[in-house]
């Protein structure tokens, strides 16, 4: 078996141990911790409704992919475990933005979308929103149809699809999980946004209330955007290097290659 260049293993490890600083710098940063994603009583009933219909059929299909799968690969559960707890960790940092009715956070659904599928990510999405509903007061149990379909199935099959997009372009790993990352943030606060402004638009044009809201969120998830696809680079880099069967099991490298 033929060495690994040790000039390309200590870029590899510079670009995680980047993203560790870099993550670490903004989580650690204080913050008072307002009601995270859409609030409890933003959306008026007839558009929860329609967002938890929306959303259900993907958290289904998710259900029924991740039971498939727990059947072919028994090391695929505890792969769900680690990235729900991520998701789950990821979204529970809130930066507050009052003008829009919500509150800025990284997503995680870029590295759960690439591990575990995007079906699937929809699942450890609305499983770590509904916690996080229940036992945090961030977001709310009528919103939660909403902030499901913005964060697990736009944020997870725009990561999803950001990440195959960079990988057909010949991009190296860290640069596809960096495109995955910012895709899942930035794209499920444009869903956000539509959501909001489709409820709450009223008289005014719905284009120009959804930029207005969307360019709110902006100061503050740009940032987090650079900061969510470092992390997701780095990581897929780390597993890479460390773990590449994890990247051939899970399907999403055919080969543990840059």
């Amino acid at each position: 078996m033929a060495a690994k260049n040790p000039g390309v293993r200590s870029i590899s490890r510079g670009h995680a141990l980047f993203s560790l600083v870099l993550f670490l710098g903004v989580i650690l940063t204080p913050s008072s911790a307002l009601a995270m994603h859409i609030s409890e009583g933003i959306l008026p009933a007839g558009w929860a409704l329609f967002w938890f219909l929306a959303a259900a059929p993907f958290v289904a299909l998710g259900v029924r992919q991740i039971n498939r799968r727990k059947q072919l690969d028994p090391m695929y559960i505890p792969l769900l475990g680690i990235f729900g707890a991520a998701v789950f960790v990821f979204s529970c940092f809130p930066i507050p933005v009052p003008v829009a009715g919500s509150t800025a956070h990284p997503a995680g659904t870029g590295l759960s979308a690439i591990f575990l599928g995007p079906f699937a990510s929809v699942v450890v999405a609305f499983i770590s929103l509904l916690l996080q509903a229940l036992f945090l007061a961030h977001g709310g149990l009528t919103t939660l149809g909403g902030n499901t379909f913005s964060m697990g199935v736009v944020g997870s099959f725009g990561a999803f699809g950001a990440f195959l997009l960079a990988r057909r372009l010949g991009l190296p790993l860290f640069w596809c999980g960096f495109a995955a990352g910012a895709a899942a943030d930035l794209l499920t606060y444009l869903s956000t946004s539509l959501e909001l402004a489709l409820a709450l638009h009223g008289d005014q044009a719905l284009w120009l209330v959804l930029g207005q809201i969307y360019l709110a969120f902006m100061p503050t998830q740009i940032p987090l955007a650079i900061l969510e696809g470092a992390v997701t680079g780095g990581i897929l880099v780390y597993v890479r290097n460390n773990r590449p069967d994890i990247l051939r099991r899970v399907g999403v490298l055919k080969e543990a290659k840059s």
